[in-house]
């Protein structure tokens, strides 16, 4: 019977410094990116994030062929942004600040820690460039989570504003690409006027399915009953008290 090797532990800061060193540095690199829309060149190295992201394996499959391949554009991902990804991937942490929301790659922990990160700030995080940015995927993760410090209103308004733009962008109807979000605003929390002036400004501006107004005002006309359970009556940890909450069956939690 073969004994068991020695394993031997090394010291996990200066692994981690030298990867560091790596991080959008031309020195060995094999693959380049432009990033955003001010097209920042960004350095990286194939193997390391084939094998530690399916997104760039996918991305990254095809051999390069000969002579200086092109680079790989991705002008939708702000620069600040990827890098912050590039860091986690290469050091397996990251430094997030208040003033960028981070693309995650489908990384689940990175995803993890940026939504952590956005719920304990999120008023200055709805306040980003990075904000605007987001996928719509990305956005509907974020609205999902009970722990968001703010109030509804602030993020019907917030989601507007995302959908604009990104609505510019895509050169697409505001209402079509606000579809796969909106479903995740809570407006029976809204107060009877707040939602009266929602709808009022929906019709000039459409942005909500009518069908989802009609069932905030069901938990408004009904108080209690299946209308005022589940999700879309769920407080968020930042939702301002109203008196209409009292009839809510389900407690922030």
């Amino acid at each position: 019977m073969d004994t068991p090797g020695l394993v031997v532990h090394g010291e996990a800061a200066p692994f981690s410094t030298a990867l560091r060193s790596l991080i959008n540095n031309c020195l060995y690199s094999d693959v380049r990116f432009v990033v955003g829309q001010e097209r920042q060149e960004v350095f990286a190295h194939r193997c390391l994030l084939a094998c530690r992201c399916n997104f760039f394996q996918r991305l990254l499959s095809q051999e390069p062929g000969p002579g200086v391949p092109s680079p790989v554009v991705l002008s939708t991902v702000p620069a600040e942004a990827f890098l912050a990804v590039l860091e986690f991937l290469y050091t397996n942490s990251v430094k997030l600040h208040r003033h960028s929301v981070a693309v995650t790659f489908g990384l689940g922990p990175l995803q993890e820690c940026c939504i952590a990160f956005i719920e304990t700030h999120s008023q200055e995080a709805l306040r980003t460039r990075g904000f605007l940015e987001l996928s719509a995927p990305a956005l509907l993760f974020m609205l999902r989570s009970d722990k968001l410090g703010v109030d509804e209103a602030e993020l019907v308004l917030a989601v507007r504003n995302w959908a604009c733009v990104s609505a510019a962008v895509l050169e697409r109807p505001v209402a079509e690409v606000a579809a796969p979000v909106v479903q995740e605003l809570r407006l029976a929390l809204l107060a009877p006027a707040e939602l009266s002036a929602l709808e009022e400004q929906n019709q000039q501006e459409p942005l909500i399915p009518v069908e989802q107004i009609v069932e905030a005002w069901k938990c408004h006309a009904l108080r209690r009953g299946d209308a005022a359970q589940g999700a879309v009556c769920r407080r968020r940890r930042g939702t301002l008290p109203r008196e209409h909450h009292r009839f809510l069956d389900l407690p922030l939690k």
